[in-house]
């Protein structure tokens, strides 16, 4: 049988917006006095973006809240998305062929709210998920499974019949701890990361349909 819903992951799955969020919160530290660098982005892929400034406010002392940081942060990142959004490989090719198979869709993204909006409004993106949902709607972010658990409330399904796209290890981990089957798509900036109990791996997203396809069929 097919899968009940795919949950897609947004950052870097759907948005090669990496680059962008490297360069947002590069703005945001140098405002503080603090150089952030691709060695800090890295740590915090996949990462809920309060949880990141927590950490980083107790690690260079800073006297700005967590709060506070991650609202500069949204403001920076939302003038580049709005300014020239990226769609990665595929998008949205492979959504629509999905949705013209039938497949559910979801979108459960460690990003704020509003940057989910307006990167979904940037690329027309919107139309193909029945639900979206931040980490910040929950209590914990990845890697914890809270966020792909609160999807499948929402879609009425059992998580054990959800696939999620992931690119990252904190998204991993937290799909498997969710007790969801998961196939990453490592972009450029994790493709170094352990993916050891991913279910499936891709190379790109345009994958993803034959690899469906093929499940169903050995069912």
């Amino acid at each position: 049988m097919p899968f009940d819903a795919i949950i897609f992951d947004m950052d870097g799955v759907l948005v090669d917006s990496e680059p962008t969020a490297l360069e947002a919160m590069r703005r945001v530290m140098a405002r503080h006095g603090v150089v952030y660098t691709e060695t800090d982005n890295q740590e915090f892929i996949g990462c809920a973006t309060v949880e990141e400034c927590r950490i980083l406010k107790a690690r260079h002392g800073l006297a700005a809240d967590a709060r506070q940081l991650a609202d500069e942060y949204v403001h920076a990142l939302l003038e580049l998305i709005r300014s020239e959004p990226h769609p990665m490989p595929g998008v949205p090719g492979v959504l629509m062929e999905l949705r013209n198979a039938e497949h559910r869709m979801a979108l459960a993204s460690s990003a704020e709210p509003l940057i989910i909006a307006t990167n979904l409004t940037a690329l027309d993106l919107g139309r193909f998920f029945e639900v979206a949902v931040s980490a910040t709607e929950v209590a914990r972010g990845k890697p914890a499974p809270d966020i792909f658990v609160a999807t499948a409330e929402r879609l009425g399904v059992r998580p054990g019949t959800c696939l999620v796209i992931e690119d990252s290890r904190n998204g991993l981990l937290a799909a498997k701890a969710a007790g969801m089957s998961c196939a990453v798509v490592p972009c450029v900036s994790t493709r170094g990361q352990d993916f050891s109990e991913a279910d499936y791996r891709m190379e790109a997203l345009t994958e993803l349909p034959a690899l469906l396809s093929r499940r169903c069929r050995r069912r």
